[in-house]
């Protein structure tokens, strides 16, 4: 039999059932002993250290306290920590790294929403949906006759930045349709693209020659509105920006100006600062279609980041390696 390993939940503890329904929490704790009655939310928090004390793992999620040294001070026998969400920069330090526990992230599990959003909202874009939804409304009726000209997704350029788990993703599910599909990442090499089957081109080359495109780049200091009001202008007339990854990525001052216009048109499902405040322009510009942070996991899909964790707990019991750990050598660059 695995070993049963002493667990406890370290995160936002109204999100617990959300991650581990009945189902899923069944079948972590076939692996590890963990009550989900015991959530550590705050290192300070009533029965906290006890919990602490005896944990061998930390089942994490979104509002996981900082692990720094006085946290793992507390937990002596820590040896992993399993994150049902993506980015672990939020709550991890050197201290993580330094002490040699392990750091896994359902961050590939929660690419898949997002990549399925980004698919949607291509396609849709592609057909200028938003634009005509609006028109039906305001006419009352259909407001064309015939062809339409200068819509549809047949041989559309798609311009994907940034190769993180949910770019390529996006690339995969790009692939049964027809489109062209081109990849900007500094950090992969021609090599690599041509493995994911996309060209790879430099940033500006990729605004200049895309219909589409959607930013999917970690947030670093070198990926700060990295889209702005230069960027902004070599993306060709009637171009679409979606926006998936972090709302700092983009200059909204400047996409707001451009909107403006009615030269590009745009889908933001994240930005900054988040939410926006009520009188952005951006609510209002019709040319602007805002969902409200819903491409990650939601409602069901939060099941999924359960289920990763439950895969890295048994093969952690069983003493195997696990399959999605963080190299933090590389957090620097990644999300």
């Amino acid at each position: 039999m695995p070993e049963r390993l002493q667990a406890v939940f370290a995160m936002t503890a109204r999100n617990v059932p959300h991650v581990f329904p009945p189902e899923v929490l069944a079948r972590l704790r076939a692996f590890v002993e963990i009550d989900p009655a015991v959530v550590v939310e705050d290192l300070a928090g009533p029965g906290a250290r006890e919990a602490l004390a005896r944990a061998e793992v930390l089942v994490t999620g979104w509002g996981c306290p900082t692990l720094d040294a006085a946290a793992l001070d507390a937990a002596p026998a820590l040896r992993a920590v399993l994150h049902a969400a993506g980015s672990v920069k939020g709550f991890t330090t050197p201290e993580v790294w330094k002490r040699g526990i392990l750091v896994s992230s359902a961050a590939a599990a929660n690419a898949l929403p997002v990549a399925e959003y980004t698919l949607a909202m291509i396609l849709l874009a592609g057909k200028d949906v938003f634009a005509f939804r609006d028109l039906m409304r305001a006419r009352r009726g259909h407001p064309y006759g015939g062809v339409v000209p200068g819509i549809g997704n047949f041989r559309r350029r798609v311009g994907v930045v940034g190769a993180s788990h949910v770019g390529r993703r996006v690339i995969e599910l790009l692939r049964p349709h027809d489109l062209a599909v081109g990849l900007t990442d500094p950090y992969v090499d021609s090599a690599a693209a041509a493995r994911l089957g996309v060209p790879l081109l430099p940033l500006d080359e990729l605004l200049r020659t895309s219909d589409i495109v959607t930013v999917h780049a970690p947030e670093t200091p070198r990926t700060h509105r990295m889209v702005g009001a230069r960027e902004l202008a070599l993306m060709p007339d009637g171009a679409v920006l979606i926006n998936t990854a972090r709302g700092s990525l983009v200059d909204h001052d400047a996409l707001a100006a451009e909107l403006r216009t009615g030269r590009l048109a745009a889908v933001l499902d994240v930005t900054d600062p988040e939410p926006l405040p009520a009188d952005s322009p951006l609510f209002d510009l019709p040319n602007a279609f805002l969902t409200p942070h819903l491409a990650g996991s939601q409602g069901n899909e939060l099941a999924r980041l359960g289920l990763t964790v439950v895969a890295e707990a048994e093969r952690l019991a069983a003493g195997e390696g696990l399959r999605y750990g963080v190299d933090h050598t590389v957090l620097e660059r990644t999300a």
